[in-house]
């Protein structure tokens, strides 16, 4: 298995921090929100009730519910409870869908750049992780010709993430519908990691599992980190078939025996968000999208197109004149910027930064400030060459 790019550099940046230096965090997936007040009202109410024992091993039949009805009002989906499974995180939701789906020598398809973990997690249950490619002349929207050739006997999954991480990116209409239909023809499983289906810019959003012939073959990973700002909570859920199900309860019985009960009781009251705190956030986002982009732009070397969702910014570095590593290094090195060179995410991510920008206007401004006078740097070595 690997690591993960961004953990490597927030540890590299807290070890400055503690050196007394002046870091503006950028690298973590993390928004600088919090739940709202009710939220953990809920949870402290939970907790004086004495809701902190075992209990049910897919997660209380309540969120399951709420669940449900949240996926039917954001995403027009109509599920069961029953076809859902409470996990500690969405990891954890990531990792025991796979465990329960894949054997030794599966062939697992997963977009470059993408999560780390799709592969990671894929190679460290045997099987065989096979790159699709999400290009900048294709708007990083999957080729479907490109996916369609590296399918092959041996494939049992294919990844999905959208909008996704790094990119920012919302798979088209004609390019899910071109997913289902190739993994329709194979007979594979689908994982949609949704993490950001809530965070989205100007358009509209539709699940994979929404599609034709999906309803058996595709699990959605999603959970509360990103869409309700509940990372630390450590809660995310997979809705499956009802045969998956069952391998998910299975697997739950023999880890983690169930999540925290106070915790779901919380997150009951995060998804009827009563105080519109997930709208909130996300307009607050678009605002931020549109100034560091616009100000990003402005960077000798620095090209970075508006995301389509999720809260990055991808910022194409050819220009520059040295490598993402070259930059990325003389950003959090000189200049107290932590942002993630693109191969953590990818091989095809290598000519990439990613920032991310759930972090106050005043900080990304202060950001782009630092990086337009540490440029100098690069802008020396593209004249020298």
């Amino acid at each position: 298995m690997t690591g993960e790019g961004a953990l490597s550099v927030y540890a590299r940046a807290k070890e400055l921090e503690s050196q007394g230096r002046s870091i503006i965090h950028l690298e973590l997936g993390e928004p600088d929100f919090h739940p709202g007040p009710s939220v953990i009202e809920s949870a402290t109410r939970a907790l004086a009730e004495g809701k902190d024992r075992y209990c049910a091993v897919a997660g209380l039949p309540a969120l399951r519910e709420e669940i449900a009805v949240y996926l039917h009002r954001t995403r027009n989906l109509d599920v069961s409870s029953a076809n859902i499974v409470i996990a500690p995180g969405c990891k954890a939701a990531l990792f025991f869908a796979m465990l329960a789906l894949l054997e030794p020598g599966d062939e697992v398809l997963y977009p470059d750049p993408g999560f780390p973990g799709y592969s990671s997690i894929a190679l460290g249950l045997g099987a065989v992780s096979v790159p699709f490619g999400l290009s900048p002349r294709n708007r990083f929207q999957p080729d479907l010709s490109e996916v369609a050739a590296r399918i092959s006997r041996r494939t049992r999954m294919i990844i999905t993430n959208s909008p996704g991480n790094p990119t920012g990116t919302v798979y088209t209409d004609t390019v899910q519908r071109g997913l289902a239909e190739l993994a329709v023809k194979h007979d594979l499983w689908v994982l949609s990691d949704e993490i950001y289906a809530r965070i989205i810019y100007g358009r509209n959003y539709a699940s994979m599992l929404s599609y034709s012939g999906m309803e058996e073959r595709t699990l959605i990973i999603d959970g509360f980190s990103k869409s309700f700002a509940m990372t630390g909570w450590r809660l995310g859920y997979t809705v499956a078939p009802p045969e998956v199900v069952a391998a998910l309860a299975m697997i739950a019985v023999n880890s983690y025996t169930c999540v925290a009960e106070f915790t779901q009781y919380a997150a009951i009251d995060a998804l009827l968000d009563r105080e519109g705190s997930t709208p909130r956030m996300v307009a607050e986002f678009a605002r931020r999208r549109e100034q560091f982009v616009r100000d990003l732009n402005k960077v000798p070397g620095f090209r970075c197109d508006p995301p389509d969702g999720a809260f990055y910014a991808w910022v194409d570095i050819r220009d520059s004149g040295t490598s993402a590593e070259e930059v990325c290094r003389i950003l959090l090195e000189d200049a107290g910027v932590a942002a993630i060179p693109g191969a953590a995410f990818g091989p095809l991510g290598k000519d990439f930064v990613r920032f991310s920008f759930a972090s106050s206007v005043a900080n990304l401004q202060e950001a782009v400030a630092r990086i337009s006078k540490a440029s100098a740097a690069w802008q020396g070595s593209l004249v020298r060459s």
